[in-house]
């Protein structure tokens, strides 16, 4: 009964707040992803994204003011990674806060002597956890520059990573995936990253990667979906495990 119940409600979605087609073009031509995908892949990706619209708030600030094809271009990006996982990988936090441009919001730290210490990062985005994913449309919109970059892609999968407790680059898996496996290419990839970069070596993904665990697995996201063939040739174990995560081949859709 629940079923049904819900597939009724989706289908009343559909009928009454589709994606019009002016804003799905919008969408796939600032969404490469989205744009390489086969026909009836992107129809699919169309209906979750409009699934997405009504089961998401996006919240702009700062004067900032979305247009439908501003929210179909986020949903697009927001719902790759969830694409053959389903909407209710996102449940649990209802917002997108959406700025203008980069943001510093203010943060504070206490040291070991009890001195409050306040300090500024800018920044693109940021996933809370059981709260809102914050972001900005100026880095939405350049999705793909430098290539790999999706910022929309990379707090989702923090989102996805923080399902089983804080980020750490260690998602709940799915049945039948070997957790020490995951472990042990994600640690060997993320050794090889840093044996590059103190030898003065270009990286395969941006190094931004080497912040911590939680951050590598969301650059390695961002890259699985917007560089795959890239991630594939330098990191084929890591870009296999994202395949088994992710339910999808972005190589072969």
């Amino acid at each position: 009964m629940l079923g049904y119940f819900r597939k009724w409600r989706e289908r009343r979605i559909l009928q009454r707040h589709p994606i019009l087609e002016p804003a799905w073009q919008y969408a796939l031509a600032r969404c490469g992803p989205a744009r390489r995908l086969p026909a009836t892949a992107q129809a699919r990706l169309r209906v979750l994204a409009t699934l997405f619209l009504r089961d998401k708030s996006l919240e702009p600030v700062q004067g900032l003011e979305l247009t439908d094809d501003m929210r179909t271009l986020l949903a697009a990006q927001a719902c790759l990674p969830i694409f053959n996982l389903g909407l209710t990988w996102y449940a649990g936090w209802h917002s997108f806060v959406i700025y203008p441009g980069l943001f510093a919001p203010n943060r504070q730290t206490v040291d070991a002597a009890g001195v409050v210490h306040h300090h500024r990062s800018v920044m693109a985005g940021e996933s809370w956890q059981r709260g809102p994913v914050i972001l900005s449309w100026e880095s939405i919109l350049q999705a793909g520059s430098p290539p790999g970059h999706n910022v929309a892609i990379h707090e989702c999968a923090h989102k996805l990573d923080m399902l089983n407790g804080e980020a750490n680059g260690f998602p709940p898996l799915h049945m039948g995936m070997d957790m020490a496996r995951w472990t042990q290419v994600f640690h060997a990839a993320y050794a090889q990253l840093q044996s590059l970069h103190s030898a003065g070596e270009p990286l395969p993904i941006n190094v931004y990667a080497l912040e911590n665990p939680a951050e590598f697995f969301a650059v390695a996201s961002e890259a699985f979906f917007e560089i795959p063939a890239e991630l594939q040739a330098a990191l084929p174990e890591v870009y296999r495990q994202l395949c088994l995560f992710y339910r999808q081949d972005p190589l072969n859709h």
